[in-house]
């Protein structure tokens, strides 16, 4: 055996478990629908303008079809957890693969808006289960001491998604076409926005079908012979740990019946109350109105007297700085740990959009060059507006981005864990939906006021995390307990 130290809760940890190159590479291939995940929310902003002048759509019906991949992915993450526990891991992985490969290709020959609409709620179902999946597969992969980093890289993926979609319709909308000009085989730009998505699709593909399954599924399927060999090749421990863990694994599932959504129900309003907190940390995620940012961003710069042509750099530039700060949250949150962190972001979103919303509180609506009203920023209020919200994206980033998929793969018991991931982060897609829908009437009343309400959400979050939710660091799954985690965060590290 080799030789062992204790860790900074006085556990006895192998040397082979601090540095598990295997559990880092397989949890590096389950984000990769992360990427799929950031690629699809960001990839429709350079086509959206394209798109509503080439089918004459009004901005109801074009509201709708940028909204609708919203929907499908709150549909994709419900069922996500179910398909989970029946087929594996790695196989609705696949799923969810194939159905953004269909929804690609299909978004980029579409006809009309009706049925460009299906193929993008086609590939919200692919990314709602991508969103599902790989947090709960690197949870349940990853060794404690790195599992907060490993599962940090759903964010990672997420931020370079948007990045390289960025990137992508920069590329194609450059020359005087715009998106809405000819590129390859006559089909215009912003087509190829869609078309692009098949790469990393195919890439996800690939690697669903080349990673193993999850441990704690192959144990709850009898399979504990197949566990132990997953668990020796992915962590590198000793025969003695790896049997201890199946043990460990077998014990925590069979501690209750087989799970089902019913297992999810409890006194607290129909629904247990971990389940509760699950769902509540899901949906300040977006209540904080962090999606509204980056749809808003190109007019924001514009407000403080940049040009318009600056809006596609400017947009790069805060892709950058996600991808910058959420590598901050990795190298800290294994470290700091997850509620330092979420109490941090509350505090620091809450400050920086405050400032915002007294910001456009001061600011003046003048016509922009298409005539339509937007504010018009200057002096102090102008450059602490512009730095309040990069500020808001740097606090976003280094911790509710990364540190809420994080939680929801770890907090939940083995034995409704895929379940309440999904029931989670289909909340989470429905909150998005709701922001997303709700922006531009609030808009149109006032952005003071449209701010100021997502600044009371940020305020409201620091309270949420101070009384419900635990510190889950270094904890082992098989620990997480229904009443433990949810009642007493404090004590919730003590196991």
């Amino acid at each position: 055996m080799s030789e062992q130290r204790l860790d900074r809760e006085g556990r006895f940890v192998d040397p082979a478990d601090t540095h598990p190159a295997r559990a880092t590479g397989i949890s590096i291939a389950a984000a990769v629908g992360g990427f799929l995940f950031g690629f699809d929310t960001s990839v429709i902003n350079g086509a959206v303008d394209s798109i509503e002048s080439r089918f004459a759509l009004g901005s109801g019906i074009t509201g709708l079809v940028v909204a609708i991949a919203l929907i499908g992915s709150a549909v994709g993450a419900w069922f996500a957890g179910a398909l989970a526990d029946r087929w594996g891991r790695p196989k609705v992985m696949l799923l969810g693969a194939v159905l953004f490969v269909i929804s690609s290709i299909g978004s980029g020959v579409a006809f009309s808006a009706w049925d460009l609409g299906i193929w993008r709620f086609v590939g919200g179902l692919g990314i709602g289960i991508a969103s599902v999946i790989g947090p709960t597969y690197i949870s349940e992969v990853a060794p404690a001491s790195l599992r907060g980093r490993l599962a940090s890289l759903q964010q990672m993926a997420i931020v370079l998604g948007i990045f390289v979609a960025l990137l992508s319709d920069a590329w194609l909308a450059g020359g005087s076409g715009g998106a809405g000009g000819d590129r390859w085989f006559g089909l215009e730009a912003w087509r190829w926005m869609f078309l692009v998505g098949v790469i990393p699709s195919v890439i996800y593909g690939l690697l669903s079908i080349t990673i193993p399954e999850s441990p704690r599924y192959l144990v709850a399927r009898g399979k504990d012979q197949s566990a132990a060999a997953v668990l020796r090749r992915v962590l590198g421990e000793t025969e003695e740990q790896v049997r201890q863990r199946v043990v460990d694994i077998r014990d925590s599932l069979h501690r209750e019946r087989r799970s089902s959504f019913a297992d999810l129900r409890g006194k607290a309003l129909g629904l247990h109350p971990i389940v509760w907190v699950g769902i509540l940390l899901a949906v300040f995620q977006q209540f904080v109105g962090i999606n509204v940012i980056f749809y808003y961003s190109t007019s924001l710069w514009q407000s403080v007297g940049f040009d318009k042509s600056f809006s596609y750099t400017a947009s790069v530039i805060s892709s950058i700085t996600n991808v910058v700060v959420t590598v901050i949250a990795i190298l800290l949150i294994d470290n700091l740990g997850r509620r330092k962190l979420l109490l941090i972001g509350s505090l620091g979103m809450f400050v920086t959009l405050a400032i915002m919303a007294a910001g456009f509180a001061q600011a003046t609506l003048v016509p922009g060059d298409d005539g339509v009203l937007q504010p018009q920023l200057s002096g102090f209020w102008g450059v602490a507006t512009l730095v309040a919200a990069n500020g808001f994206v740097v606090f976003f980033g280094v911790s509710w981005g990364p540190v809420m998929w994080v939680l929801l793969g770890e907090m939940f018991p083995n034995r409704i864990r895929a379940k309440a991931m999904a029931l989670a982060t289909a909340a989470n897609w429905l909150a998005n939906f709701a922001v997303t829908v709700t922006f531009p009437p609030l808009r149109d009343v006032s952005l003071g006021l449209t701010y100021g309400i997502y600044a009371f959400f940020a305020l409201v979050s620091f309270f949420f995390v101070l009384s419900r939710i635990p510190e889950t660091k270094g904890m082992e799954l098989e620990d997480m307990q229904m009443d433990s985690v949810a009642r007493r965060p404090r004590r919730a590290v003590a196991g």
